[in-house]
């Protein structure tokens, strides 16, 4: 008999939900509070000497991250934090149609007991950190855009009271303060950790890639696990070719499957859209690709693709940008690119 029992949590705001199954004993449900103490009984619960425990929980943003720090690297406990969307389709296969705690910490512990294990990796806190401050950039940048909009739009009313638009713009100078003030606490993350300020200078050396794209790039590839391959960095990413076909009269085209980290896939934007302006050797693969027929916005997800490869590979060998290793230029200058999609 396997001394490996197998276990999911679900996580909410206030509290967890574990389901263990105990190769001895069965299974057991138990109730924890989503706090430090909480997570200290959770491990006492789960540690049993000389068996190994499987432990499984979705992706969930910051309501499981001390959790799983907490589970990281405990004797006897293997962590595995799985895709939201691959533990859905999961229970789909299952048959569970119906949603509730019970249900969906049920399907997290066949999970961890019937697919294939892939560890979590522990990042660090310099790379914690970092992440929290670039999402938390990002969404300053979203709000003060949302912002200048609802400013605009009061500006050309008169309908609108005075009242408002002084709010609108005290909201506007807190947010212009913010910015720049936990931008500089990210470089200083950045600058604190060799690692961090090796890969960013890296990033800074690819064309249409300044501080803030770096920031916001380097703070979501600094937590994935370290031996994750290029093609992984994709499929995280959302990037992967997703085809849909069936038979001979089934047959839809393909598209970008979205299966991933939206933040890493909005951030790699911008970056792609100024490469293919100003890097002659992304400017010839974008025209490449829209003289072979794709779509511009196809033709700009391809070159995002090119672009997490380079990352890869500069991280791996420690070597700054080389376009010619993305693309081969024919002998002839491509002609120049009139229009790109715009956002």
């Amino acid at each position: 008999m396997s001394n490996r029992d197998s276990c999911g949590i679900e996580v909410s705001a206030k509290e967890l939900l574990v389901k263990v199954r105990r190769q001895d004993e069965g299974e057991g449900e138990r109730w924890f509070a989503n706090t430090p103490p909480g997570h200290q009984e959770i491990v006492r619960f789960l540690r049993r000497a000389g068996r190994v425990v499987r432990v499984c929980m979705e992706s969930t943003g910051l309501y499981g991250l001390d959790l799983a720090l907490a589970l990281s690297g405990q004797e006897g406990i293997e962590l595995m934090v799985a895709n939201p969307r691959a533990a859905r389709h999961f229970a789909y296969a299952l048959m569970k149609r119906s949603k509730n705690e019970p249900i969906d910490v049920g399907v997290l512990e066949e999970f961890a007991a019937r697919m294939p294990f892939q560890a979590w990796a522990r990042p660090s806190s310099s790379a914690l950190a970092l992440h929290a401050l670039a999402r938390r950039l990002r969404e300053l940048v979203e709000m003060q855009t949302a912002e200048k909009n609802r400013q605009h739009a009061a500006g050309l009313s008169q309908a609108i009271p005075a009242v408002v638009r002084r709010d609108l713009a005290r909201s506007l100078r807190a947010q212009a303060r913010a910015i720049p003030r936990l931008t500089r606490q990210a470089r200083q993350i950045i600058a604190q950790d060799a690692q961090l300020h090796e890969q960013y200078e890296l990033l800074d050396s690819v064309p249409g890639i300044a501080e803030t794209s770096a920031v916001q790039l380097l703070g979501e590839l600094c937590v994935l696990p370290p031996d994750l391959a290029a093609r992984q960095w994709v499929a995280h990413t959302g990037l992967d070719p997703r085809e849909y076909f069936s038979g001979s009269s089934v047959r839809k085209k393909p598209r970008i499957s979205k299966a991933g980290n939206k933040h890493l896939r909005h951030a790699l934007y911008m970056p792609a859209l100024v490469a293919v302006r100003h890097d002659p050797h992304l400017r010839g693969f974008y025209q490449h690709l829209r003289a072979a027929g794709k779509l511009k916005m196809q033709a700009l997800v391809a070159v995002m693709r090119k672009l997490l490869h380079a990352f890869h590979a500069m991280f791996r060998t420690h070597q700054r940008y080389d376009g010619s290793k993305l693309f081969q230029l024919p002998s002839a200058p491509a002609q120049e690119v009139n229009s790109v999609p715009v956002a």
